[in-house]
């Protein structure tokens, strides 16, 4: 008999199947090829979009560098107002960097949906970004009804090294 807090399930002796979550990824932990599809969003409405519902993104200096069902990356400016401490770039900058990705994968793959908003996010700060323009690739894990669960990297343009990893979620309307 099966453990009813499980997230497998057996369907008979030795057979094991994959739970709703875990059959929303790859066993090598990325998503299926499904989220590759066409964008349900263009950048341009994505873009209009985040500028006329969030006016603070108005001065950020963000560029949409693709996005496809499911997954969106991210290009931000770099600026000098952007620095803190240290000659680093400050974790505001960061944050909201990684904020709008996810926010552009989730709407590239439900519409464009002003009401998704954010209902989790977690940030590992990983190396110093240099004083450079930083990337963002986000892609969605799993989509449900109710909510979008994501993960975003962030790289300083032209280095393959992390210098943020952050996972989060979407509540969907």
């Amino acid at each position: 008999m099966s453990d009813p807090r499980s997230r497998t399930k057996t369907t008979e002796p030795g057979r094991r199947t994959r739970s709703a979550a875990e059959a929303s990824t790859l066993p090598s932990g990325r998503p299926p090829k499904s989220l590759g599809q066409r964008s349900r969003v263009s950048p341009d409405e994505f873009m209009a979009l985040i500028r006329e519902t969030i006016p603070l993104s108005r001065s950020w200096p963000f560029e949409v560098v693709s996005m496809h069902h499911g997954a969106a990356t991210l290009r931000l400016a770099f600026h000098e107002d952007q620095l803190r401490a240290g000659g680093t770039l400050n974790g505001p900058t960061l944050m909201t960097l990684v904020d709008t990705a996810l926010y552009a994968a989730v709407l590239s793959y439900v519409g464009l949906e002003p009401l998704a908003v954010t209902s989790d996010l977690t940030f590992r700060f990983l190396r110093k970004p240099a004083p450079a323009p930083l990337v963002a690739e986000a892609t969605l894990l799993r989509v449900g009804k109710r909510m979008a669960v994501g993960e975003v990297r962030v790289r300083s343009d032209g280095s393959d090294d992390l210098v943020v990893h952050a996972t989060g979620t979407y509540a969907l309307p």
